[in-house]
């Protein structure tokens, strides 16, 4: 192969008179040609284009996943799933000195495996958080709290009157049962889930958290 290409080289060097003029009018033919089929061409590749919609789902950007969100029985400190999983994000609501308890539990539904209670204590507070080993969740259980030492979401704490509770529990999806005692927002259906405002001389003198683990 390497030998016929040389060879066909050094003819294309020495052409006659009559072979040139062949090859001329020849080339000038087909690039004559070759031009006219290539404006075509692109005469009709400018038609298609034209009729032709751009495929915008292949070129769009995909939205961002927003943050999980927790409802307000399902936990009444943290909003975010996320920061929900993390005892840090407790602890920087706290806003006095605090100690934490752990105490391994084996799991309810499977008595070979050990989940973990923790328990935070704050003052005459407390908050206990249950911790399944196989999810890596941190999921409240109960919760009460006795002094302003940490607030609630909706900025709801220890201390306010009974009228602006009132007004705040009016942005959350649950129910409202008020007595001269105590006001309970608990949940309209599903778990029984359940907040208590205890009050005194028309403040709230106490909060306990009541959740539900499965």
């Amino acid at each position: 192969m390497f030998q016929f290409l040389l060879n066909s080289s050094r003819c294309t060097y020495r052409p006659s008179a009559r072979l040139f003029l062949l090859l001329f009018l020849f080339s000038s033919f087909s690039g004559a040609c070759s031009t006219d089929v290539a404006d075509k061409a692109k005469v009709e590749f400018r038609e298609l284009r034209s009729e032709t919609k751009p495929d915008t789902l292949k070129t769009r950007k995909a939205p961002a996943k927003a943050a999980m969100q927790i409802d307000f029985l399902g936990n009444p400190f943290l909003a975010d799933y996320n920061q929900s999983r993390s005892l840090d994000a407790y602890f920087a609501r706290i806003n006095s000195d605090f100690t934490l308890e752990a105490e391994p539990i084996p799991n309810i539904h499977k008595a070979d495996i050990t989940d973990t209670i923790y328990i935070i204590r704050f003052g005459s507070s407390m908050i206990e958080l249950y911790a399944p080993s196989l999810t890596g969740d941190l999921l409240l259980q109960v919760a009460d709290i006795q002094g302003n030492g940490i607030v609630l979401r909706n900025n709801m704490k220890v201390g306010m009157s009974q009228p602006e509770l009132m007004n705040k529990l009016k942005n959350f999806d649950v129910r409202i049962l008020q007595t001269n005692a105590e006001i309970v927002a608990t949940s309209t259906e599903g778990a029984p889930i359940a907040i208590r405002f205890a009050l005194k001389n028309g403040k709230v003198s106490r909060i306990r958290y009541e959740g539900y683990i499965d």
